[in-house]
């Protein structure tokens, strides 16, 4: 009896380390299988390139401070508003709710109307131009709208579909025309008190023409209206470092802070539903500020 009790002993011990064998190998073998599967969920060169949104990168491209714009070389009345303000109440804190409030009512309409409809871009932009009150702004609008639109045929255009390339190709060339005719008229020698000018076909504001563009790349609606009013906002950021209102850091600040996107969410709000029709000026001081930075003695920005 004692001898099988002894073997049996043997036996279950025998057992036992088998089991435990296997049980070390098969953890073994789990965790090359889970290294393997991390390496290749870490591995870049692992993921598609179809994985990364095209509308995505464009969002990145258009809201960029170093989109070639030309928004540098204007304050959108900042200057101005420093000029013709008391020292002591001139803050950025109650400028940029109004400079917010006048951009989105003058413009994000035709931004969202263009969007939604880019081949009615020329009439938008004919519309706008028919709204614009202040000839300085109206400026600045047609030289950063010009700029877009060469960053569209000269960067972009290579590297989307055929029939986005197209869809702005009548547009470019209806401006081009305007601008010839524009030229040649100029040029012509006319009888004194002669007024024959047409006014030009195209404009190519830059509120109608980066709705059709951010449309044409693939952003969503609500992603175009919030990159616009932001570009805006950053641009205003700057020109106030600029005119030494707050150094570097605090401009991130307030880039960071959470007034900032819920002013654009309060504007885009109230301008969705906003036909072109209605799109005006909320805030006339602005364009009062905006037209004499002309008059001012000396001045840093084109605007």
């Amino acid at each position: 009896m004692d001898s099988e009790h002894d073997e049996s002993i043997e036996d279950t011990q025998h057992e036992i380390a088998e089991l435990e064998a296997k049980l070390a190998a098969a953890r073994q073998r789990l965790q090359k299988k889970a290294k393997t599967e991390t390496t290749l969920v870490h591995r870049p060169s692992e993921i598609p390139l179809n994985a990364f949104s095209s509308a995505n990168h464009y969002i990145l491209l258009l809201s960029d401070s170093a989109l070639p714009l030309g928004s540098f070389a204007f304050s959108s009345g900042l200057e101005s508003y420093l000029a013709h303000t008391p020292r002591n109440s001139a803050t950025f804190s109650v400028f940029l709710p109004e400079s917010i409030s006048s951009y989105a009512s003058t413009t994000l309409p035709f931004v969202l109307a263009a969007y939604r409809d880019p081949s009615a871009l020329a009439t938008l932009d004919d519309t706008l131009d028919a709204a614009i009150i202040c000839t300085v702004g109206r400026r600045a609008s047609i030289a950063q709208g010009r700029a877009l639109l060469s960053i569209w045929e000269r960067s972009f255009a290579s590297s989307l579909p055929h029939h986005a390339v197209e869809a702005l190709k009548p547009y470019a060339a209806l401006l081009r025309a305007s601008n010839s005719a524009s030229s040649a008229s100029s040029s012509a020698k006319t009888p004194a008190g002669a007024c024959h000018d047409l006014p030009p076909a195209a404009h190519a504001h830059l509120a109608p023409l980066f709705g059709a563009v951010a449309s044409l790349v693939g952003l969503t609606l609500h992603q175009t209206a919030y990159v616009f009013m932001l570009s805006h906002i950053k641009a205003l950021v700057s020109a106030a470092v600029r005119a030494s209102m707050f150094g570097p850091y605090q401009a991130q600040k307030v880039l960071g802070s959470g007034d900032v996107p819920r002013m654009i969410a309060a504007a885009i709000e109230r301008e969705w539903a906003t036909p072109v029709e209605e799109a005006g000026q909320t805030m006339p001081i602005m364009d009062l500020w905006i037209g004499r930075h002309e008059l001012l003695y000396s001045r840093i920005f084109n605007s």
